[in-house]
């Protein structure tokens, strides 16, 4: 089943033919992060396994779940803000469930390094235990 969001990262992605034009698109994403509470970037917040520091935070309001983050690396800002914009506004059900293909179909994992590839898996497990938590409370 494919999702709008996703297919319209694909699309934007697809614009780009080297990976350095999309490493600036992605650096460009940044702007558009919703940048985490300053006291929320404590040691609870941050991602273990990351290469640079990366801090996620959620709520659910209304049944949805949303996201805010912050790194002190400007490309993983943007990795974040794509993460935040294909997960967000679902119900953490939707979240624990997704596919997030858009990854596969942009070359993502492909073109990062390894630690910084284990960092972005890092952080969508925490994200979607973010999820689950939301949807154990709604029970």
């Amino acid at each position: 089943m494919t999702d709008l969001v996703q297919e319209q990262i694909i699309e934007e992605f697809s614009m780009f033919d080297d990976w350095l034009d999309k490493y600036d698109y992605l650096i460009s994403l940044s702007d558009n992060l919703p940048i985490i509470n300053p006291a929320h970037k404590t040691e609870q917040y941050i991602i273990e396994g990351c290469q640079s520091r990366v801090w996620v935070d959620a709520r659910l309001d209304n049944g949805k779940v949303y996201y805010s983050a912050d790194s002190d690396a400007i490309i993983v800002k943007g990795i974040l803000a794509l993460l935040i914009r294909a997960m967000e506004g679902r119900t953490p059900q939707e979240i624990v469930n997704l596919d997030l293909y858009f990854m596969d179909a942009i070359g993502l994992q492909e073109n990062l390094s390894p630690t910084r590839g284990n960092g972005v898996v890092a952080t969508i497990k925490q994200m979607r235990l973010f999820a689950l938590a939301f949807s154990t409370k709604q029970q």
